[in-house]
């Protein structure tokens, strides 16, 4: 869909809206104006601002990307992950043994 087609589309629901609201909420004719007004400007303005977001987004995409950079910090990470695994698993595993060893002193004792 154009940005274009999208703002009128949005202007047309928000003054939908704005006469919903008006209606249930107004108790003269100006404040059904008004009402209708303010919601359809605020919807028009709201979508200039989706419409806008959107197409930065869209020319963001376009800028350089630092691969190579990237790349060789992930290996950096992948490396220290490693590394405090392996450090972990042995702590676990010297954790292990030690109440493997607690139980069996605790088992002698009791003997």
């Amino acid at each position: 869909m154009l940005g274009e087609n999208f703002v009128y589309f949005f202007t047309v629901q928000g003054f939908f809206v704005g006469i919903i609201f008006g209606i249930l909420k107004s108790f003269d004719a100006e404040g059904l104006l008004v009402y209708t007004f303010f919601i359809t400007a605020f919807f028009y303005l709201f979508s200039h601002v989706i419409i806008a977001f959107y197409f930065r987004t869209i020319t963001a995409k376009a800028y350089f990307f630092p691969k190579d950079t990237h790349e060789k910090e992930l290996d950096f990470f992948v490396k220290e992950i490693n590394k405090r695994e392996k450090l972990i698993d042995s702590a676990c595993k010297i954790t292990d043994l030690a109440v493997k060893m607690n139980s069996q002193d605790v088992a002698g004792s009791k003997l």
